[in-house]
């Protein structure tokens, strides 16, 4: 007994708890669909997985479920990205951990959730110890691999020089006053040279010494190169290779890579290439001027491909009108002769007649059948417009194909059955199927300016009949198709092609001679006229969406270097502002800084500071630096007098007492202080040399004192 009382309870719970269930289920789909109406994306997940889980069998929830999860973690996604964009990483990590949370398939969440733990580590790598992890010491070695070596000048104030030296001096000249140290290679033969350049950086300085005396240098360090002869050899012994791998965004096949490729190959020299098709990536590897080179081409042509849309309506109008009216009298009538009373007696019963029997026939062995007569009074007329209007959207110079209709079986060929019992003809027959529609096919190129090609094929066609082949059945097919090339601008509307088929039929039918009667025709006769009209239209509008991204930097041209020899020309930095006006005395009003140029070999050094320790640099000048002074020196004059006929046609001109003139020529210095003397010997022969960065105008500026510290200096200013 209480056995029974206990099933008898548990049946009565399952009873109400199954439909609990349910409408607790509904209940919760029901809040899903109200917050996915409004974009509450994670409402819609948690309602939909709660109904799904109460019933798991379902499909409708089972369907909900899935989708929102989709939705949910792909907004998550989406806010991650925005919160990374404004900098706020922490943010962004949680949103990504969300959204995996939510849909652990979703791969884009995993790769933002390593990219930004990435970046947080690296901020926190600033201020504090990195974070130690389990991996190859070659790992870490990659990532402090350097870079390629770049060339920093301490100054990029214009040079002047004009002198006659061996290139190893112009070099080590060049050298010095940008602060740059300057290697030889060991088989560095020097050759003499005549260099004179005016207002020009220290980089274009050692290219011209490296074109004139036909070798090339090659940075080392970031402030050291070295310089050997300009042979196929040489380069590749001393040119420095790097490696580098590009990844391009906007290739879509194999062969596009490998077009990218070819390219580089053909325009820079590259050989050393190797193709990564499921990365979209270029491994390269060649000299620093090669791969800058490569990065600016494949910035120019690794471009998103135009798109168009292109919009065709095809209209066909069709109006039938048939009039049929007039009386349809019978034109012909049928008399037979049937056996009647006592004269079928007489036939014996046979029903026929015998040639006695002929002589009894009267009126009743007659039977006479006329045809009912027809009034007719009917008018049709009927209109038909059918539009179809798809949007195709394209690619440049890539196809795409539209196809509206049905597939119909067509017979191709038949082969017939062994042995002599008869087989179906349709089990010896090969079908293919035909696409019966619309079909379009359209091959668009986009032009800079805003048109655009369209190559295209336009086929309407459908069943009009069957007529039956040799046992097979086959359908009659009407076609009608346009191939044609135009060109339009963008949202240009074009009619590409008009069937017009107009027809008109008038029969009568009557008795002769009364259907001329206008108006007895209609009581004698029937008339039967048909109008038909039939037109087809195509209208194509293409409208560009994505048009050809190009800019000044993807139209300037660049310098490559020689037909042998592939470089880049560097930019040249910028120089300070350059006063055009006169100097004048210190202490005017108004006064400007005087112009200066800095000139090497037809001008002095740089200006010389204190007589203080020299540094250890002097190997690397050509002549030691003078020391300027207007003071006369017994000792030496007769050596002055020796010395003062030395040309100086080559010096510059315009010294004054304030800003004193050295001039470097054929091994000697000569100095003009401004005293109406010209250039004469130098005064004294110790002292230093320096480059002052921080002029007011490009050159080089110092002070130039005497010798003796006790006397005072007498000339001092920029030395142009």
């Amino acid at each position: 007994m209480r056995l029974l009382r206990f099933l008898m309870i548990a049946a009565l719970l399952a009873a109400f708890t199954v439909p609990a269930n349910a409408d607790e289920a509904r209940s919760a789909y029901k809040r899903g669909v109200q917050a996915e109406r409004y974009n509450k994306y994670d409402e819609a997940y948690e309602a939909f997985k709660q109904a799904q889980q109460l019933k798991p069998r379902d499909p409708e929830y089972l369907a909900a479920y899935t989708r929102m999860r989709f939705y949910a973690a792909a907004e998550h996604v989406r806010a991650g990205q925005a919160l990374r964009a404004t900098g706020k990483l922490q943010e962004a990590l949680v949103e990504y951990q969300k959204a995996a949370t939510i849909d652990q398939t979703n791969i884009m969440a995993q790769q933002e959730i390593r990219q930004t733990t990435d970046l947080l580590k690296r901020q926190e790598s600033k201020t504090e110890a990195p974070i130690t992890r389990l991996q190859s010491p070659l790992v870490k070695m990659a990532e402090q691999a350097g870079g390629p070596a770049e060339l920093q000048f301490t100054s990029n104030s214009p040079i002047t020089l004009r002198l006659s030296e061996n290139a190893d001096v112009a070099y080590k000249i060049v050298g010095k006053l940008a602060g740059i140290n300057v290697l030889f290679d060991p088989e560095f033969k020097a050759q003499r040279l005549s260099v004179e350049l005016n207002d020009v950086t220290p980089r274009e300085a050692l290219d011209m010494v490296a074109l004139q005396s036909k070798t090339f240098w090659q940075a080392v360090s970031n402030n050291t190169i070295m310089v050997a002869a300009d042979t196929p050899g040489k380069r590749k012994d001393r040119q420095n290779n790097i490696m580098t791998t590009f990844y391009l965004r906007n290739v879509s096949t194999a062969s596009d890579l490998q077009d990218a490729a070819n390219t580089i190959k053909g325009i820079l020299d590259l050989s050393r290439i190797q193709l990564i098709p499921r990365q979209n990536a270029i491994v390269m590897r060649g000299t620093s001027d090669q791969l800058v080179l490569a990065q600016k081409l494949l910035s120019d042509i690794d471009k998103p491909k135009p798109e168009v849309v292109i919009d065709i309506v095809v209209m066909q109008i069709r109006r039938d009108k048939v009039r049929n009216m007039g009386i349809n009298l019978p034109t012909s009538t049928t008399v037979a002769l049937v056996p009647g009373g006592g004269l079928g007696a007489a036939s014996g019963g046979s029903g026929g007649f015998t040639i006695n029997s002929l002589r009894n026939i009267n009126a009743t062995n007659f039977t006479v059948s006329i045809p009912s007569a027809t009034l007719s009074a009917l008018m049709t007329d009927g209109n038909t417009k059918i539009i179809q209007n798809p949007e195709i959207r394209a690619l440049d110079s890539e196809k795409a194909t539209l196809k509206i209709g049905d597939r119909v079986p067509i017979a191709t060929g038949s082969f017939s059955g062994g042995g002599g019992a008869s087989v179906s003809p349709l089990v010896n027959t090969q079908f293919q199927y035909l696409d019966v529609g619309v079909n379009i096919d359209v091959t668009p190129h986009i032009h800079p300016d805003g048109e655009v090609t369209l190559k295209m094929t336009l086929e309407i066609s459908s069943v009009t009949g069957s007529q039956n082949l040799g046992g097979v059945t086959q359908p009659i097919i009407g076609q009608r198709r346009i191939e044609h090339e135009m060109r339009l601008h963008d949202g240009d509307i074009n009619l590409v092609g008009g069937i017009l088929e107009d027809s008109e039929t008038q029969s009568m039918s009557g008795y002769p001679g009364l259907l001329k009667v206008p108006i007895l025709k209609y009581f004698f006769g029937q008339e039967n006229k048909e109008m038909r009209e039939n037109e087809i239209v195509f209208a194509i509008t293409p409208h560009i969406v994505r048009g050809q991204d190009l800019d000044e930097q993807n139209l300037r041209p660049i310098d490559i270097g020689t037909g042998s020899v592939v470089e880049m020309r560097h930019p040249t930095p910028d120089a300070p502002a350059n006063p055009s006006a006169k100097a004048t005395p210190k202490g005017t009003p108004g006064a400007t800084t005087p112009k200066p140029t800095r000139a090497v070999g037809s001008n002095p050094t740089p200006a010389v500071p204190a007589p203080t320790a020299a540094p250890n640099t002097a190997p690397n000048m050509a002549p030691p630096p003078p020391q300027l002074s207007t003071k006369a020196d017994p000792g030496r004059a007769a050596t002055e007098t020796s010395k003062a006929d030395v040309p100086t046609e080559g010096c510059p001109k315009g010294a004054t007492p304030e800003h004193p003139i050295g001039c470097y020529l054929n091994g000697t210095w000569r100095v003009d202080v401004g005293d109406g003397r010209g250039y004469q010997p130098p005064p004294g022969s110790s002292g230093t040399a320096s480059v002052n960065p921080a002029a007011p105008s490009k050159g080089v500026t110092g002070t130039s004192v005497q010798q003796d510290p006790k006397a005072a200096p007498v000339a001092t200013g920029p030395i142009v």
